[in-house]
């Protein structure tokens, strides 16, 4: 029994430590932010009325309009779920849960996939929802061995968790692994086991080293000689050029470095989140409304595309950093946090009731070089902004 209270314990403590510190709320703004989540669960009972009942939503097609779904092995396949939690969080109503669970099942059996870095965004946006909100321990032997699946991509002499197992890379590490490693910190909480804190904590810290310019923007891929550790090359799969500072991606750093500090209170990680925050929020090529373009170097800057998702995923990470940083600097990142869902929630980026699939914002870009999932809505732009939304009305409690 004392266990089981531990482990509940140990879930909930990153989250309280998140609704720590709070800036000063707009009135304004959360009666904004109450009406786009009451927006978006309208959005996904839409959704969850003409999803096929053996896939997950994705996306728009670009060709015709139509929705876009995919199986559980893709690695967007947690946030819907993981979506339907924070909506029954909000609303009580028990048609999310219900629709969380019945997506989750599909998902379950990733928990056993060591062929993905993603299994963070698979399983603990989902499954960690699940435990965190149900109390239902019966989740944590599935997140325990979707860590141990992470775990077994790690590299001792290259210091990192392979990302990916296709193309021409020796050993690719991208920026966007930053986000799994939530997964490995709460293993090692909940189990005792610290050989999972120390691998999220290793990899961080090869990416603070072999990641970032002398600016803290953020190379894509790194890629690895997996015998010596060693660096052969660092490019770009989804930014704009190998030099430039793909949005999403600094969105990603910026997150998980907030994210490493919040676990382990290591103030290097505090400092690069700070310094990744700084150099989004100063670049030159930061629009007015704070939802940047696609890339930060993009070709046609003022007209390129913006990327609503790397918005999303600034703003909830501002409004987290915001209560570590100091009173002058968290200000700052309130103030941009709210500046961000202030524009979110605008008809600019916010769809209309029964429009745009069902999906609950606009506007957001997968990958240009690829031309794939270009200017469309995006599953994880739609949890992230959800996840914002929730954390500016716990933290303007």
């Amino acid at each position: 029994m004392k266990k089981r209270y531990l482990t509940l314990f140990c879930l909930l403590v990153p989250f309280m430590q998140t609704y720590a510190q709070t800036g000063k709320a707009n009135a304004g703004l959360l009666a904004k932010a109450d009406a786009a989540l009451q927006l978006a669960a309208k959005q996904y009972k839409g959704m969850m009325a003409v999803l096929p009942a053996n896939v997950l939503p994705k996306t728009t097609k670009s060709k015709d309009g139509s929705l876009e779904t995919s199986n559980s092995g893709w690695w967007t396949s947690g946030f819907y779920p993981g979506t339907n939690w924070y909506l029954y969080e909000y609303t009580k109503d028990p048609i999310f849960k219900d629709e969380a669970l019945k997506r989750m099942e599909l998902v379950k059996k990733e928990q056993f996939n060591t062929s993905t870095h993603d299994l963070g965004f698979m399983m603990y946006c989902s499954f960690g929802n699940a435990l965190r909100i149900t109390k239902d321990t019966a989740y944590r032997s599935i997140l325990l061995t979707s860590a141990r699946s992470l775990c077994t991509r790690f590299n001792p002499t290259v210091g990192c968790i392979k990302s990916w197992d296709h193309g021409t890379w020796k050993f690719p590490v991208i920026i966007d692994n930053m986000m799994n490693l939530e997964l490995l910190n709460w293993a090692s909480r909940t189990s005792g086991d610290q050989s999972f804190a120390k691998i999220a904590r290793t990899h961080a810290n090869t990416t603070i080293k072999n990641h970032y310019r002398n600016d803290y923007s953020s190379f894509h891929v790194v890629d690895y000689d997996p015998a010596t550790g060693k660096i052969n090359e660092r490019k770009t799969a989804q930014g704009a050029a190998d030099s430039s500072a793909w949005a999403r991606g600094q969105a990603w750093g910026l997150y998980g470095f907030t994210m490493m500090y919040r676990d382990t209170r290591d103030k290097k990680y505090l400092a690069q989140a700070k310094q990744i925050a700084d150099y989004m929020l100063n670049h030159p090529n930061m629009p007015a409304d704070l939802i940047p373009y696609w890339d930060f170097n993009a070709p046609g800057i003022p007209d390129a595309l913006r990327d609503v998702s790397a918005g999303a995923i600034t703003a909830s990470a501002l409004l987290e950093l915001s209560g570590y940083a100091g009173k002058t600097e968290g200000k700052r990142y309130w103030s941009a946090a709210e500046k961000i869902l202030n524009s979110l929630c605008s008809d600019a980026y916010l769809a209309k009731e029964g429009t745009n699939n069902h999906f609950i914002l606009m506007h957001s870009v997968g990958s240009i070089p690829h031309k794939s999932e270009v200017d469309v809505p995006l599953t994880y732009a739609d949890y992230y902004f959800v996840e914002a939304l929730l954390r500016y009305k716990n933290l303007a409690k």
